[in-house]
């Protein structure tokens, strides 16, 4: 099993003006210390859960262009980008270009979006079923894999339309990975078995962890597509100490952000879940970085992750 480090919150430095510093910093670290992933948000304001809207955040798809020149081997993506923030022709040029700065190392993670007020505020249209949103996204894909695919693009979707468009350079990755993040049963994880090379699910626990990749084993199946060929990742927040009165000093002092829920307990506990995640088919375990929390990214490395790399 592999890790990784999501990077939810921004305010490692109390100075807005240092958030691409400490981000660069973690990124880094992270790179350092054996972690083969380092994704951020893609969002334009903070998204429940996980802090107040009015938190200071960056643009993505900017941060990573700056991560992909500061590191030297770590996977980069955003986690995820929803389809309605940009056009799928200019994401796929955008992420061309970000993976031509990172040398090969971009994945496109993306999903159908749901920050309904984040859709307003920025003046994007947000189709109230979820259906549409996933069918947009499916979408959005075929048309990226073929502008990074084909010499001239010409796509007349339900949604999209490019007109015998041009996107050179090409990625070095031919293409890069695209990782779609969900749960749902019968849209998404469809999806997932039809494009995708890697899937994500987020704060999902054991027993349901086990059952979505049986339904999306089945659905390799119907779609005859080699299930063990797509990598399943999960994102979870994990706050670490060594033993129970360290964990209920680190309790007290290190208060949760917003109400996204995590894993909360000693190294030992983590070991044994994280080899429940394993036995489950989790390939790539990502660490949600919303506390800053620097205690547990370490203890992640020096205790925690020996046992599964």
């Amino acid at each position: 099993m592999k890790f990784g480090i999501h990077h939810a919150s921004w305010l490692d430095s109390p100075d807005p003006a240092e958030i691409f510093e400490t981000t660069r910093a973690k990124a880094q670290w992270a790179e350092d210390h054996g972690f083969t992933w380092f994704s951020v948000m893609d969002h334009m304001i903070q998204i429940p859960g996980v802090g107040p809207p009015q938190e200071p955040i960056l643009e993505g798809w900017t941060v990573l262009a700056g991560l992909a020149a500061a590191t030297r081997r770590i996977r980069l993506a955003t986690l995820v980008t929803a389809v309605g923030y940009r056009n799928p022709a200019l994401l796929a040029k955008i992420a061309a270009s970000v993976d031509i700065i990172s040398r090969g190392r971009l994945t496109l993670g993306i999903g159908a979006g749901f920050f309904e007020d984040e859709y307003r505020q920025y003046g994007w249209a947000f189709p109230p079923k979820a259906a549409t949103r996933i069918r947009q996204m499916e979408e959005a894909v075929e048309l990226i894999l073929k502008m990074w695919t084909e010499p001239r693009t010409t796509f007349h979707g339900r949604y999209f339309q490019v007109e015998d468009a041009i996107l050179e350079p090409k990625p070095v990755q031919k293409p890069p990975p695209v990782m779609i993040a969900g749960g749902g049963e019968q849209m998404t994880l469809r999806a997932v078995a039809r494009l995708a090379d890697a899937s994500n699910l987020a704060r999902s626990d054991v027993a349901e962890t086990r059952h979505k990749h049986a339904v999306l084993r089945q659905h390799c199946d119907d779609l005859v597509r080699d299930y063990d060929r797509i990598e399943k990742t999960l994102v979870l927040r994990w706050m670490l100490a060594r033993d129970e009165a360290a964990l209920a000093a680190k309790r007290e002092r290190l208060v949760p952000r917003g109400t996204s829920p995590g894993f909360v307990g000693t190294v030992s506990q983590a070991i044994d879940l994280m080899g429940q995640y394993r036995d489950a088919g989790i390939d790539l375990m990502i660490h949600s970085d919303g506390l800053h929390d620097v205690e547990s990214r370490e203890l992640l490395v020096s205790d925690v992750m020996p046992h599964f790399t």
